[in-house]
């Protein structure tokens, strides 16, 4: 590993001014994305900032109805929180589905959000890798990619965000909320992270220097789930998952909001689905027509083509089981 120095930030604007000052510097908050690329060679910064003990790991309700969710709030908080098991339960799921104990204890809710999209190739730095040095080229369009993107990627990369939280915070509209030398800042989950283009290495649209204080959820139907596929049992990155927030009245969806993970290079929100399903009958029939619409964008590779079939299924279970526990509609 490369030598680097250590700051402990004790405020925000101190933090943000020290990576100004400092712009090889990184922040730490758990460390557990950025300390095993640097120990594998992937990442190498010239310092790290700790960012632990500023003061946002606090979670509280906002004048709206919503929630706000400090950026250094442990995962286990996150998911054991009151407030998120009631009235946003596919983000605990998700979060519990998400990593082993030990991981949650110490990620924080901000560097879960900043994990790197990533495959074996990223992780290898013997070869190459756009991510990693970019015009490098892509070997897993051609090599290992069962579990590579089939929406959204392209010849430059075909990697899929590894985050659970961030599926279930997509489905929940989540803002995010960061802080830069020049001030304050927000952005949509939907605008957070980029598309990869021909840029795989730029992930996100925050402005250089930015720190991510907050995340806030606004407002939303009670009834949510998440679920997740992956290859074992235990601990393990998924193959493909849902998230899904559902309100049915009178046998007919009236919200709906639906997002894929493991399928692309940032959570997928389903929006060609949700407008197929809006103000239509909460049937399996119907969430099935949803999903294939959806899904007919995907462009599996060769030995990826499996997720197509998973996601569908997934859908079609998650969505399925959400109607039943509102009205029994299903049939």
């Amino acid at each position: 590993m490369k030598e680097f120095s250590y700051r402990r930030a004790t405020d925000v604007a101190g933090a943000v001014a020290l990576l100004d000052a400092d712009p090889g510097a990184r922040f730490l908050g758990g460390g557990t994305n950025l300390v095993d690329l640097m120990k594998a060679g992937v990442e190498s910064p010239e310092r790290l900032i700790d960012i632990r003990e500023l003061r946002l790991d606090g979670i509280e309700a906002t004048g709206d109805g919503g929630l706000r969710i400090g950026a250094t709030v442990t995962n286990s908080d996150l998911a054991a929180h009151p407030e998120v098991r009631r009235r946003y339960p596919a983000l605990s799921q998700a979060v519990l589905a998400g990593a082993s104990g030990q991981l949650r204890n110490m990620a924080t809710v901000g560097g879960n959000l900043l994990q790197r999209t990533r495959c074996g190739y990223f992780t290898d730095i013997t070869k190459p890798c756009n991510k990693r040095e970019p015009g490098s080229g892509c070997p897993a369009v051609r090599g290992e990619h069962r579990n590579a993107a089939i929406l959204g990627a392209s010849e430059h990369c075909v990697a899929v965000h590894p985050s659970d939280m961030g599926v279930a915070l997509a489905a929940y509209d989540a803002v995010v909320s960061y802080q830069t030398p020049h001030g304050v800042g927000e952005l949509t989950l939907a605008d957070f992270y980029l598309p990869v283009g021909d840029t795989p290495h730029r992930e996100t649209a925050l402005p250089p220097g930015a720190l991510i204080t907050a995340v806030t959820l606004p407002a939303a139907p009670a009834l949510a789930r998440y679920r997740k596929v992956r290859e074992r049992a235990s601990y393990a990155f998924a193959i493909g998952s849902v998230a899904a927030v559902l309100e049915v009245r009178d046998a007919v969806v009236r919200d709906v909001r639906l997002a894929f993970g493991a399928v692309a290079s940032r959570p997928w929100r389903a929006r060609t689905a949700e407008a197929l399903l809006l103000g239509a009958p909460a049937t399996a029939e119907r969430f099935a027509a949803a999903a294939d619409a959806e899904l007919s964008a995907a462009r599996p590779l060769a030995n990826n083509g499996y997720k197509v079939t998973l996601l569908r299924n997934l859908t079609v279970a998650v969505l399925s089981e959400l109607a039943e526990a509102e009205e029994g509609t299903v049939r």
